[in-house]
This record gives C-alpha cells, sequence and structure tokens, in this order.
C-alpha cells in the first residue's frame, strides 16, 4: 500500500513538473488517501500485535 502511494505521488510531481496540474492534483489525491489507509492499517497491526502479546 505504501508503494503504491509512493508512486501516486512520484507521478504527481512528474505531472506537476510537466504542466499537468489537473492529473497532478488527481494523483496527489490518490497518494493522500493510500497513505491515510496505510497509517489506519498499520495502527491496527501494531495495536493488534500488543494485544494479542499482553
Amino acid at each position: 500500500m505504501l508503494r503504491w502511494a509512493l508512486v501516486f505521488l512520484l507521478i504527481a510531481i512528474v505531472a506537476g513538473f510537466l504542466g499537468f496540474g489537473g492529473v497532478a492534483a488527481l494523483a496527489t489525491d490518490f497518494a493522500k488517501v493510500l497513505f491515510i489507509v496505510f497509517l489506519v492499517l498499520f495502527g491496527v497491526s501494531l495495536i493488534g500485535g500488543l494485544v494479542r502479546r499482553g
């Protein structure tokens, strides 16, 4: 999931550099959503691992 967020971030940077503002904005939004989903899943996994040990 984090890899896809980084891919979309790279696409957004390249698209922004080349002047494709709409594509850059869309790719940035996808990257943000995927990163937030990654953080939520990471947090749930971390808490689940701590609860399982204790």
